[in-house]
């Protein structure tokens, strides 16, 4: 693995770890507030309750609310849902009780209506905030409400039915318990934004630690492939040499050019690996020029189209005018060999070679595309084509000279742009696609 292919795993890491972190902190305060709200409605409902069962007047003698008290939904006051009794218990909340601080505290209206619908009686003596007409209005608006208990603004309503008949409306300022779950939502968002910013500085620092062996291991790889490639080409030079010599003195015969070949195929080979090497190393971005794409490619196909004859195929040029980018020469021109190379080399008997270059709309990315005919690429493991050394006979036993490490190359230059390369198969023709 390549350190740049090492600080990208770092960086998914990172990603990964803060949206875990995220969800997971976002779940706690969610569940917090929504226990609380859970809690406080439940209290509020219970206060509401005992106005309700007192006809919208608080007696100055106080106790506990009966059980046998029931709510409209058929459940009483004592017999709610056995989670929030639990929760109750647990946080020491007694949602059925009355203190004696209840009187003074509790802010309210009552409008109560005989079985004809009109109003009876207006109690606003425990608000100054709502008048007679204005507590009359709330009543009949939340009467045609669906649900008999509810909120309103920074109210909570009951309608409930009166034992003498007709129907009672009791609406509570319950602005402070809202407010505080205000307060909670938004405490809540800044301890997760300041969370996300430290755990961001923890989670970096740790993965940067982290990598450093990964990094080192590149390095070591980087330093042994190239001082295993210089050791390498001494043996081999002698080695030809001494054939080349043998060959001199008369001895040639299938033995020597064999021996030859091989040289030549393993010298093909630790140059490769060299490439293969430096086209992962980091890019120096100070140094890029403005490089004309247009160019390099049409002269990098004109090179190759002796081949593409010779070889009894053709080649197609669909080249826009005009295409630069900054880039090192070197780069962009080994990329376009590369991948013509590989085309005409794989392309089918009597096939097809087209080379497209072009940008989008917005000219913001750099299209090149490098297609041949391949009929028999149906079944064939596209995901495996950038790995190094692999060739499409497993048994590397194909007339096709190469090494299997070409497309790797261009794939460890086209992470110096930010760019990606891509192979695509369709209508028996096969494309790889670069984007700058």
């Amino acid at each position: 693995m390549s350190e740049q292919a090492i600080k990208r795993l770092k960086n998914k890491f990172i990603m990964t770890a803060m949206v875990s972190f995220f969800v997971v902190m976002t779940f706690i305060a969610g569940f917090i507030y929504a226990i609380n709200a859970l809690m406080t409605r439940s209290q509020i409902r219970g206060n509401i309750q005992y106005i309700v069962d007192n006809d919208g007047i608080l007696p100055m003698q106080y106790e506990s609310i009966e059980s046998d008290k029931s709510a409209d939904n058929g459940q009483t006051i004592k017999d709610k849902n056995d989670f929030i009794s639990q929760l109750e218990k647990l946080f020491g909340v007694e949602s059925g009780y009355i203190s004696d601080e209840f009187y003074y505290s509790t802010r309210y209206f009552a409008v109560t209506f005989n079985e004809e619908g009109e109003v009876e009686k207006v109690i606003t003596s425990h608000t100054a905030a709502v008048e007679s007409n204005q507590a009359v209005t709330y009543a009949n608006t939340v009467m045609k409400r669906w649900f008999k208990f509810g909120s309103y603004d920074d109210y909570y309503y009951m309608v409930s039915d009166r034992e003498n008949g007709g129907t009672i409306v009791v609406v509570l300022d319950c602005s402070t318990q809202i407010s505080i779950n205000r307060r909670l939502v938004s405490l809540a968002c800044i301890l997760i934004g300041l969370g996300m910013i430290i755990s961001a500085f923890v989670i970096r620092a740790w993965a940067e630690k982290l990598i450093q062996p990964e990094i080192k291991n590149a390095e070591l790889q980087k330093s042994f492939i190239t001082n295993a490639s210089h050791e390498l080409k001494t043996p081999l030079a002698v080695i030809k040499a001494n054939t080349e010599m043998l060959e001199m003195m008369g001895t040639e015969n299938e033995w020597t050019q064999s021996t030859m070949r091989q040289v030549d195929r393993l010298t093909g080979l630790i140059q490769n690996l060299v490439l293969v090497t430096r086209a992962s190393e980091k890019d120096s971005k100070e140094d890029r020029v403005e490089t004309d794409f247009t160019s390099i490619v049409k002269d990098t196909a004109k090179t190759f189209e002796p081949v593409a004859i010779s070889d009894g195929k053709t080649m197609e040029l669909s080249i826009s005018d005009g295409v630069s980018m900054l880039a090192h020469e070197g780069d962009i021109r080994q990329i376009v060999t590369l991948l013509i190379d590989n085309a005409i080399k794989y392309c089918d008997d009597n096939g097809k070679v087209v080379i497209g270059l072009g940008t989008d709309k917005k000219k913001k990315n750099i299209y090149l595309r490098v297609s041949n005919t391949y009929k028999n690429g149906g079944d064939v493991d596209y995901g495996k084509f950038f790995d190094r050394f692999y060739r499409g006979d497993q048994s590397h036993n194909i007339d096709k000279e190469g090494y299997g490490v070409g497309l790797s190359i261009a794939q460890g230059l086209m992470e110096r742009y930010h760019g990606d390369i891509k192979v695509s198969w369709r209508d028996d023709i096969i494309t790889f696609t670069c984007k700058f």
